[in-house]
């Protein structure tokens, strides 16, 4: 994983509440476990028209949101089903930061498990942030815990353990292999069958 300490970007918002799992990235496209290629897939039923084409009317298609590495949105994002792939979704778009008023708890470790740091932010703070240009950046500084935009800064509540495993860029596998002497020698002490 990509540690993130300080991180400065475009934002796009999408001030939608209740957005669900299908919504970010449809079952139909669950196809592979490659945790890429989901990226363009993305909000589909809102980023195409029925003809295929991009609809010109969604943020994400519009000039502006190209290169955006911050998503702001609504209450309850994430909500559905379980799908992880809604977070590779997320990232595999170019997203490192979610900042919403909420999760469903699924999705929140989804977006932990694969380095998209989910922010929780009230509605205030949030309508503010949604206003930033596409000229203007929001800077994240995780080691402080605050956002940071124009004259405006937020804090924002974050576990200790998530917060200190995006600031070093590890994952459950790298903390698993912090007891690989410890396993090794479990496993030595192991009955060996035939």
């Amino acid at each position: 994983m990509e540690p993130i300490t300080v991180h400065t970007g475009k934002s796009v918002a999408l001030m939608r509440n209740d957005v669900d799992t299908d919504q970010i990235i449809p079952k139909q496209f669950l196809k592979n476990i490659l945790k890429t290629g989901f990226g363009i897939h993305l909000f589909y039923d809102w980023r195409y028209l029925k003809n295929g084409r991009p609809n010109p009317d969604f943020i994400l298609n519009q000039p502006t949101s190209k290169g955006a590495t911050i998503l702001v949105t609504g209450n309850n994002f994430g909500c559905g089903s379980s799908r992880e792939h809604a977070a590779w979704a997320l990232k595999d778009w170019g997203f490192k930061v979610i900042i919403a008023g909420g999760y469903s708890d699924i999705f929140y470790m989804n977006c932990t498990k694969n380095g998209l740091l989910p922010i929780v932010l009230p509605q205030t703070a949030r309508d503010i942030l949604a206003k930033a240009t596409p000229e203007e950046t929001i800077t994240i500084d995780l080691v402080h815990q605050r956002v940071k935009y124009a004259n405006h800064e937020f804090t924002f509540e974050i576990n200790p353990t998530w917060k200190d495993k995006f600031l070093k860029g590890t994952d459950d596998i790298d903390l698993t292999m912090t007891y690989e002497d410890q396993i090794t020698a479990f496993e030595a002490k192991m009955p060996v069958f035939d």
